[in-house]
């Protein structure tokens, strides 16, 4: 089935260029079909235009040949050397009208069926609407054979052999023979067995690459989900601050580090606050309950101490708890701030 179709849609493809070529009286009339037609026009029809007349003993002209080569050449028999016959049918048979021509050839034709052709035409009878006409078309087997032999002694090569349908309103063609039930059980042999290579190359190509896609996209996945993991954990450790809790997983010489610089200390507080509040600013109080801290004193500059105690790296949320007041000496402001004291510990290399 694939072979028929693929030899089917080849002639199909090169009809779209067809050369229609007649016989008269050993010369031979070679007109361009038009694009709309495989050779069924009438020779003679102005919608065939000429493009050589060919003599005996002489060749086609190149560009006819190169025409021929990749177009569709049909001959057109002359009438004379075709038997027509004619079988009515009813019109519901009109799908079974090949088979029932094909049982009564041998009836029909004046040669032996294994020495002949045939093709018909089907058109309703004009006196009978309930009656189909079918005009079968025969020639010989050696018919066909010469008229091949004489196009091929000019240069070319005939794909399709029809006859025109005498005394007909339409200018129609019926096909005796066509180079498509030519081809020899060899040639299509070989093309299904090459068909069936490519099919199954084919498959067995999107079978390799369906597994490979399949091992990937699960390999993938596998990889994914543990990097997620991974992420996810470090995710959380990086978002969950160091708690006394937490340092239980640590080494016991880092734990104990930690232990000792996360536990709110007033040294490590007055430390801190000596190195970030500038020298003209005195502290009068100094408060520490749990990580609550809260500082009084007095400064040249009261609003600027807020930024170098935020700095310092242990004191968040500061803010002052009162209004700062002018001292009676005019050169000095009282300030109450109060914060929270963080433990930022950067945990040092210890070694072992």
């Amino acid at each position: 089935m694939l072979v028929a179709s693929y030899f089917a849609q080849c002639e199909a493809w090169r009809a779209r260029r067809s050369l229609v070529v007649t016989c008269q009286d050993g010369t031979f009339v070679i007109r361009r079909s038009p694009a709309h037609r495989d050779g069924s026009a009438l020779p003679e029809s102005p919608e065939c235009p000429t493009l050589a007349v060919i003599g005996a003993g002489e060749r086609v002209p190149a560009e006819v040949s190169r025409l021929a080569r990749t177009g569709f050449v049909t001959l057109q028999l002359p009438i004379g050397n075709v038997a027509v016959r004619r079988i009515a049918v009813p019109v519901q048979a009109r799908d079974f009208v090949g088979g029932i021509v094909r049982n009564q050839i041998e009836r029909l034709s004046p040669w032996p069926c294994d020495q002949a052709t045939f093709g018909f035409d089907v058109e309703a009878d004009t006196n009978d609407p309930a009656t189909l006409e079918v005009r079968v078309l025969i020639a010989s087997h050696a018919i066909i054979n010469e008229a091949r032999d004489q196009l091929a002694a000019i240069g070319l090569s005939a794909d399709r052999i029809a006859a025109v349908l005498p005394n007909t309103d339409a200018a129609k063609a019926v096909t005796l023979w066509s180079r498509l039930v030519d081809i020899s059980p060899e040639k299509q042999t070989r093309m299904r067995r090459n068909i069936g290579v490519a099919i199954a190359a084919t498959v067995g190509a999107s079978l390799c690459v369906s597994a490979w896609a399949i091992v990937s996209a699960e390999t993938i996945r596998g990889m994914s989900e543990e990097v997620a993991a991974r992420t996810d954990t470090l995710r959380r450790q990086a978002q969950a601050p160091l708690t006394l809790q937490s340092s239980a997983s640590l080494p016991a010489n880092q734990r104990a580090w930690y232990e000792k610089e996360a536990s709110p200390s007033a040294t490590i507080v007055l430390e801190a606050l000596s190195r970030a509040l500038p020298d003209t600013a005195h502290l009068t109080e100094l408060s520490l309950q749990g990580a609550t801290l809260r500082i009084a004193g007095l400064s040249a500059d009261a609003p600027s101490l807020l930024a170098p105690l935020e700095h310092s790296g242990c004191l968040t949320n500061l803010r002052f708890s009162a209004p700062t007041v002018r001292e009676p000496d005019g050169g000095h402001f009282s300030f109450h701030i109060d914060g929270r004291v963080e433990s930022c510990v950067k945990l040092p290399e210890i070694r072992q």
